[in-house]
């Protein structure tokens, strides 16, 4: 009976709508076969009861799922999810576009949730927490057994150890050396108070002096200004007195290397007076005390030098400024009066000094301009040949170099038409000047040949047919 309703069902095939209806209620007989519509169902060709058709569905159910945390896991953020019928619903998102974008991804990958990144984006490798989070001081846990009641209040700071005497001049020497250079007295107080200088303090002083008593009359003004720039901020007055007495204990020993040392320091000792950094009654002080004849001379100059301040004298420059700090009328006055000097006293080596002192090598042209000049305005043969020979040593020396040496000249190749009006025979002069440097080797044939000369109109007899010539004097 069973294969008659099989072949039946096969030959007419109904849909699950039609079936149902056709079972209205009730029993039915089909070919003398009773058959029940209550909780009857078809699938696959089997006949199942209720109970076993739900069991089926929650089977399809569970594998969907299943390959939905398996897709999910692979190739997160496509936005798989699961309809209520067990249906899997794609999302539309796009896929990832590089291999690394998935393995920065930190949205959820069990396919649950809304998408959001794991522990509120604080999570992770390299991660320090959410953003914008602010953490608060940590409380200490007094039960905590590394708990230790000293280190509560405990306080950290850099320390930065004293200089002793070995390291001192290491330290010190190329600041002030560095300050010759630049003459910036701030950036020297900048860096003493980053260092420790503890009982050394009284040194710096005494340091900055003994140098500048081998250095040029330039760097021993530097100083002047440095030790009273630094009295105050860095250095108290105490340690500017330790210090001066310190160099006049120390003056048999500087005398060795700079015999004008006891001069010298005398008139810093006068110029710390001026400056108010030493108490006016410093020397005073030091009246039937001293039993050293360095010292004791130290000690005179000062007070001759505070005495002739009272009577107009600047102490406050003794020591006169730089060469590039001096203003250009103040520098030409003092070549002239070098270059007078030294045709009455004819000694060539002190000339060369005083232009050596004079510290503007950049400047030389201008003493060369001035000696040709007066070369030019002189009278007699004396002058002539006097500047001939100095500037021959000043050039052999190398004091002024080939460039300056060219400059002075081409200064005066200039301005002759300017002389000329004040001397007439200023071109015949410079013509016989250049003519002799060139002899003697202190300018180049170049530099000969740009000697400038008047040209002047002359009628010749008859025999030149009235030609024009121009001729020099």
């Amino acid at each position: 009976m069973a294969t008659d309703c099989e072949a039946w069902l096969n030959a007419n095939p109904v849909e699950a709508a039609d079936l149902s209806d056709s079972f209205v209620s009730g029993d039915e007989d089909i070919g003398g076969l009773v058959i029940s519509n209550k909780n009857i169902n078809e699938i696959n060709g089997n006949w199942l009861s209720s109970s076993s058709n739900s069991i089926h569905e929650a089977r399809l159910k569970a594998k969907a799922k299943r390959r939905l945390r398996k897709n999910s896991s692979r190739d997160s953020g496509r936005g798989d999810s699961l309809s209520d019928n067990g249906d899997v619903v794609r999302g539309t998102s796009a896929a990832p576009t590089s291999p690394k974008s998935k393995l920065l991804d930190r949205k959820s990958r069990l396919g649950k949730g809304r998408g959001l990144p794991k522990k509120g984006g604080a999570g992770g490798k390299g991660v320090w927490g959410r953003s914008g989070e602010v953490y608060e001081p940590e409380e200490v846990d007094e039960k905590d057994p590394n708990y230790d009641e000293d280190q509560e209040n405990c306080v950290y700071e850099t320390v930065v150890p004293p200089l002793d005497e070995r390291d001192f001049g290491k330290t010190i020497t190329p600041i002030v050396q560095e300050y010759f250079e630049h003459g910036d007295t701030n950036e020297v107080a900048e860096l003493l108070a980053e260092l420790n200088l503890g009982p050394m303090r009284c040194e710096v002083p005494s340091l900055a002096v003994s140098l500048a008593l081998e250095a040029k009359a330039s760097h021993r003004e530097l100083t002047s200004r440095l030790l009273a720039d630094l009295c105050g901020p860095v250095l108290s007055r105490a340690d500017m007195e330790n210090s001066f007495d310190k160099l006049l204990c120390e003056l048999p020993d500087l005398v060795l290397d700079t015999p004008g040392a006891p001069q010298l320091v005398g008139q810093f000792i006068a110029r710390a007076v001026t400056d108010q950094i030493l108490s006016k009654s410093y020397i005073e002080g030091y009246k039937g005390k001293v039993d050293c004849e360095y010292a004791r001379a130290a000690l005179d100059r000062a007070a001759v030098l505070l005495k002739m301040s009272m009577g107009g004298l600047h102490i406050d420059n003794q020591w006169g400024s730089g060469g590039g700090q001096r203003p250009v009328t103040q520098l030409i006055k003092e070549m002239n009066l070098l270059l007078k000097e030294y045709i009455l006293s004819g000694d060539s080596k002190e000339a060369e000094r005083c232009l050596r002192d004079l510290e503007v090598p950049h400047f030389h042209h201008e003493f060369v301009y001035e000696a040709i000049v007066m070369v030019l305005e002189s009278k007699g043969e004396k002058t002539f040949k006097m500047l001939l020979k100095l500037l021959k040593l000043l050039s052999m020396s190398s004091i002024i170099t080939v460039d300056q040496m060219r400059r002075g000249y081409e200064r005066v190749y200039m301005d002759i038409a300017e002389i000329n009006i004040d001397v007439p025979r200023a071109y015949f002069i410079l013509e016989q000047f250049v003519d002799k440097s060139f002899n003697m080797g202190i300018i180049d044939i170049n530099l000969r040949d740009c000697c400038p000369c008047r040209g002047r109109k002359r009628f010749v007899s008859e025999g030149d047919g009235g030609v024009v010539k121009f001729e020099s004097y």
